[in-house]
C-alpha cells in the first residue's frame, strides 16, 4: 500500500526524554525510586499532555506532598534538563522525506507550555507540515479521538499513513484503525523501513 504521509511522534523518537536520568542525577537512583513511587509525577505529566495548566500542575502537586516539594517543583523548573538533546538521524530522516514533497506530521502527547519550551530550544519541531499535539486537541495517545482527527485534518486515508511510536500502546491504536505503523527502537531501523517503503534511497536514510 503506497504511503502518502509519514507522522513522527517527538519524545524518544526526534527528542530525548530522560526525567529518570535527570533525576539519578540529582538525588540517585534509589531515591528517584522513591519519589516515583510515592509521588505520581508521571499521572499529573499526562493530565498536562491532555491540557491541564503546566506550572498549575506541578505546583499543586508539590503542595500536595510538601516533603517532596523541591523534587516535584524540578519537573518545572528543570524541565528542559529532562530533554537533554534532539536524535539527529531521526531529524535527518524527516528533513530527508520533506525534502522529497513527502508530507511529514507530528502526532505527540505534549503539553501546550511544554511544547512551546521545546521548539524554543529545538526549532525544527516547527518544520513539521502538520502538528498534532494532545494538549492542543484535549485529548491523548493511544486514545482513538486523537487517531480520527488527524485523519480527518490531513485528509489522508488511514492505510496511506506511516506511524512512528516509541510505545506500543500507540502504535497498536493505529495500527487498529489501519495505519502502517513502526514502533521506534532507534533511527537505523526506521530509516530501514523508510527505505524499504522506497520513500527514501539508502543514500538519503544515511
Amino acid at each position: 500500500m503506497p504511503i502518502d504521509a509519514v507522522v513522527f511522534d517527538i519524545g524518544r523518537v526526534l527528542i530525548e526524554w530522560q526525567p529518570k536520568h535527570f533525576y539519578d542525577s540529582r538525588i540517585g537512583a534509589e531515591r528517584r525510586r522513591k519519589l516515583f513511587e510515592q509521588v505520581p509525577l508521571h499521572e499529573m505529566n499526562l493530565n498536562v499532555d491532555r491540557g491541564h495548566p503546566f506550572p498549575g500542575s506541578v505546583y499543586a502537586l508539590a503542595e500536595q506532598h510538601p516533603d517532596w516539594s523541591e523534587e516535584i517543583l524540578w519537573w518545572h523548573d528543570c524541565w528542559l534538563q529532562m530533554v537533554p538533546r534532539a536524535i539527529p538521524r531521526t531529524v535527518r530522516l524527516m528533513q530527508a522525506l520533506q525534502a522529497k514533497h513527502i508530507p511529514v506530521f507530528a502526532l505527540s502527547n505534549f503539553g501546550a507550555e511544554t511544547f512551546e519550551l521545546a521548539c524554543g530550544t529545538y526549532p525544527f519541531l516547527r518544520g513539521f507540515d502538520r502538528t498534532f499535539v494532545s494538549a492542543h486537541l484535549k485529548c491523548i495517545k493511544p486514545e482513538p479521538e486523537i487517531y480520527a482527527i488527524l485523519e480527518r485534518e490531513t485528509g489522508v486515508a488511514p492505510q496511506h499513513l506511516l506511524f512512528t511510536d516509541d510505545r506500543p500502546e500507540n502504535i497498536e491504536a493505529a495500527h487498529a484503525r489501519g495505519w502502517q505503523t513502526h514502533l521506534f527502537t532507534a533511527p537505523a531501523p526506521l530509516a530501514a523501513r523508510l527505505v524499504q517503503a522506497r520513500l527514501l534511497t539508502e543514500q538519503e536514510a544515511a
